[in-house]
């Protein structure tokens, strides 16, 4: 599967779509404060198409941009080929014009746009350096994603979203100082993209001696993910943990009993282990343990494995290339 939707809310706004030139002259544009502002060009564009960058410029030049609470950066010209190096210097360069933003979601685009596994980001934290005031980020892509190890005392919301997430990535994000930090969620991926982290580079976050705000967590879209709930399952942070996810990766029954025989799960608000691979007993032994202490269980999205009849079994996370 792929990523198939664009974002349509954002930082807990509509998400609004500047629009090209010729439709901006019938549009009405809204309050400045009041959406995410979605900037996108096409990612295979023609001559007479407008670019990112120029396209930016109109938009510092029509909105008020001192009010923009939320950007969404959409598609740019062949992203499968250009990296967000230069999305990423245009917008620290405009960061003494844009001094309400708060949000920041990097490469939403969808399959037909750029595969997940095919956009080439680029070093994001100077991005989080020039806006010491962001509360939230999100970045889509994980060819060329850098984030080494930053402190931002702002940022609540940290998303990453990959097919393939590199272990030296993981360790960078764990590895940071956010002290603010509430939500934080991972998309692991598969080796097959670059997705060469273990559960082992997770241990900083995991000890709980970092993000000591941090209340939601999300290690996602993983084909390590029996290795992930098990360390879940004795980590120190989960105890102040509210809303943990799981979903979107490859959970067997080995994962999901490891989670349910390791430290107790019933304070949990919330628990996702959709897209799964679990049998229905152990769907029933999920659900007996934490139903009635009020937890949300969400195991939809049932797989089966590929079985070739070679004893090769194959189990697949729901987003990869």
């Amino acid at each position: 599967m792929t990523v198939g939707h664009y974002l349509e809310e954002f930082h807990g706004l509509p998400v609004f779509h500047f629009q090209d030139t010729e439709s901006d002259a019938r549009v009405e544009l809204p309050d400045a404060a009041a959406v995410a502002w979605r900037l996108s060009s096409p990612t295979y564009c023609e001559d007479d198409d407008e670019q990112w960058g120029a396209q930016f410029e109109r938009f510092l030049r029509t909105v008020d941009v001192g009010r923009v609470r939320a950007l969404v950066v959409g598609g740019w010209d062949e992203a499968y080929e250009n990296s967000s190096a230069d999305i990423v210097t245009a917008l620290i360069g405009a960061n003494n014009r844009l001094t309400s933003l708060e949000a920041v979601f990097l490469g939403d685009m969808a399959g037909e746009d750029c595969e997940i596994s095919w956009i080439i980001q680029s070093d994001v934290t100077p991005l989080l350096a020039a806006y010491p005031a962001l509360r939230e980020f999100g970045v889509r892509g994980g060819s060329e994603l850098a984030f080494p190890s930053i402190r931002h005392t702002g940022l609540e919301s940290l998303v990453v979203e990959t097919g393939g997430l590199g272990a030296e990535v993981v360790r960078g994000i764990v590895g940071s100082d956010l002290p603010a930090l509430e939500k934080l969620e991972l998309w692991l991926g598969t080796d097959e993209y670059g997705g060469d982290s273990t559960a082992d580079d997770l241990a900083p976050l995991l000890s709980g001696a970092g993000f000591p705000a941090l209340r939601s967590l999300g290690l996602r879209n993983s084909v390590i993910q029996d290795a992930v709930a098990a360390a879940v399952a004795g980590a120190p942070v989960l105890a102040r943990i509210e809303r943990l996810d799981l979903s979107m990766g490859v959970l067997t029954d080995e994962g999901a009993a490891a989670l349910l025989d390791g430290q107790p799960l019933t304070h949990l608000s919330h628990l996702d282990l959709s897209h799964h691979y679990l049998s229905e007993a152990m769907r029933e032994r999920v659900l007996a343990a934490l139903a009635p202490h009020g937890v949300a269980v969400d195991l939809d999205d049932a797989q089966e494995a590929d079985d070739e009849g070679d004893g090769r079994v194959f189990r697949y996370v729901a987003v990869a290339e």
